[in-house]
Parts: structure tokens; C-alpha cells; sequence
């Protein structure tokens, strides 16, 4: 008996527009906050929403007890899993663990290295990449009711995991060619859908889109929201393959404090509906500014 799809994937491939959110898990153990949040103002509002990993390699709570928490909740989750952490061993447990609790939409990442975290004397893994942890899902996947691990042995599972698989791209980098070589192995190791990096120039990334037709998978565009006009000047220094134009620091720097958050909410509206016409859908990463998703969805038509 076939395994029931996930709302991502079935909503994906039925050509819907969709609408993702992120939730980071604490570093610490009140984790609480964030599914409340995540329920309050995310549950209904969007597709599915992702868990971080250790995001920016800063020590703190999992992805996967995070989705699991959402799971309880009704909300479903992605499953964010960096490479960076943890050997092919780890990553294939972490996997079939995931599966058993419910998990069936996973993002393969290779993960910010050590350095730009809490802990930077700490040792990178790297035994796999974002490439490779694909190809090791649908080897996990493999079979009609067994599966079989990376060693290539048929039969060795009992139970075989099926999930909905993505990967993630950076439109916008300087050289954007090696971009678009990446994500063609990519999708070649078997990601079925693909979420950005942060976009802020609706004609590059049209442009991008045009060069990765051939490829035929979904896209969710990327959208940071950007609080301040100073954040977005760090993005502009700090962050490769992030650009923000002048005319939307303007815009964040010229209004007052108290509106700011309703700036960042009509940029980030703007900006989908400006590119919605170019891809399957938009992935919000609100910084904790969960309660805005609703106001978002709503400036960008989709409500």
C-alpha cells in the first residue's frame, strides 16, 4: 500500500501557488514560544513550514523535535537536515527516525561551516553534501516495500521511507552559472522541489528562472523580511548572493520606527507578487516576526 503524499508535495504538483513559513528551534529548552507562534499565526496560513538545523552553525535544539512538534499541532513540517553535523551513519538514522515520527518533506543542505557560528573550533563533518544526502534518500527509498542503505545492500531495511525531497539555490550569486550547474545535480540526485536563497530583484530572478526551465521542478522563492534599513545593508556586506537595492533601504530608513514592520510587510508583498508569475511559490523567513505571514499573504494578493 502506496504512501499518502504530503500537502507540500500533492499542493506542488497540482500547480498551486504555495506558501511556506520557518520556525528556528531555541537554544535552550523553551521551545514552547516558537510552536505557539507557529500555530497562532502560521497554521492555515501556509503550506507547510521548515525547521531549521543548527541554522548559521549556532548551537541550539534539533529540527526534528521541532517537527515533531508540529506534527502534534496539526502544521506540517520540513525537515531541514545539514550535513555539516553528522556522518553518512548519523544522517541516514536521523532520516528513517524522522520517517517514523511522521516527517515525509525534507530540505538536503550542506550547512554554513563552523566558523561563522558560536563555536567555531568545532569540526565540520562534510562526510556527505547536499548532492550526496539526496542520492542517499532515494537510495533509503529504494525497493517496493525494502529499502537498502548506502552500502548497496538490497533488502536490509524493514520498512522503506518515502519523502517528498528539495535543495536549495542562490539566484542572485555574482557567478550565477556554477548555481545553476549545482542545482542540475541536484535534481539529477533527486530533488523534487527547490527553495531560494533570500531574492529582492524580481528581473534576476526571472532571468534565473528562465536558464533552469529545462529542469522542470518547482521553485519557492525566498523572502527575508527585512526589519530595519541597517539589517539590510549587513545582508548587502555579510550575506553572498544577497542583494538589496538602494530603493528598498530607502524606503526602511526614511520611514518612522513604528512603521517599519508594516514597510517590511508591504516590501516582502510586493516582492512575491512581482514573482509570482515566475515560480511555484514563496518560502517567508520572518526572523520571529511570525505574526506578519498573515499580513504578508494578504499584501502579495494570495489571501
Amino acid at each position: 500500500m502506496s504512501e499518502p503524499v504530503s500537502k507540500l508535495q500533492k499542493a506542488l504538483q497540482a500547480g498551486e501557488f504555495v506558501v511556506t513559513g520557518e520556525i528556528g528551534p531555541p537554544k535552550g529548552t523553551n521551545i514552547g514560544p516558537v510552536i505557539h507562534e507557529a500555530k497562532e499565526y502560521l497554521k492555515g496560513a501556509v503550506t507547510a513550514v521548515n525547521v531549521t538545523d543548527i541554522q548559521t552553525a549556532v548551537m541550539r535544539a534539533g529540527s526534528m523535535v521541532g517537527c515533531k512538534l508540529l506534527l502534534d499541532e496539526g502544521i506540517e513540517p520540513v525537515f531541514q537536515m545539514v550535513c555539516r553535523d553528522r556522518n553518512r551513519l548519523a544522517l541516514q538514522s536521523d532520516l528513517l527516525s524522522a520517517y517514523i515520527l511522521g516527517v515525509r518533506n525534507v530540505l538536503s543542505l550542506t550547512g554554513d561551516h563552523t566558523t561563522m557560528g558560536d563555536h567555531p573550533e568545532a569540526m565540520g563533518v562534510y562526510d556527505l553534501d547536499s548532492v550526496s544526502l539526496l542520492e542517499a534518500m532515494c537510495t533509503l527509498e529504494s525497493g517496493s516495500d525494502l529499502g537498502k542503505d548506502m552500502k548497496g545492500n538490497p533488502n536490509e531495511l524493514d520498512g522503506a521511507p518515502k519523502f517528498f525531497k528539495g535543495c536549495c539555490v542562490t539566484p542572485c550569486a555574482e557567478e550565477v552559472a556554477p548555481q545553476i550547474i549545482k542545482l542540475e545535480k541536484k535534481v539529477a540526485a533527486g530533488a523534487q522541489f527547490v527553495q531560494t536563497q533570500a531574492v529582492y530583484e524580481p528581473a534576476r530572478f526571472e532571468k534565473f528562472m528562465k536558464s533552469i526551465e529545462h529542469l522542470k521542478v518547482p521553485v519557492l522563492v525566498g523572502i527575508v523580511m527585512l526589519k530595519t534599513a541597517g539589517m539590510a545593508k549587513y545582508m548587502n556586506r555579510g550575506v553572498p548572493g544577497v542583494s538589496v537595492p538602494d530603493e528598498l533601504i530607502q524606503r526602511l530608513g526614511d520611514c518612522a520606527k513604528e512603521d517599519r514592520q508594516k514597510v517590511s510587510i508591504e516590501i516582502c508583498g510586493e516582492l512575491i507578487s512581482s514573482m509570482k508569475d515566475f515560480c511555484q511559490g514563496a518560502h517567508l523567513m520572518t526572523l520571529g516576526w511570525d505574526h506578519c505571514v498573515p499580513g504578508i499573504i494578504a499584501a502579495a494578493g494570495l489571501a
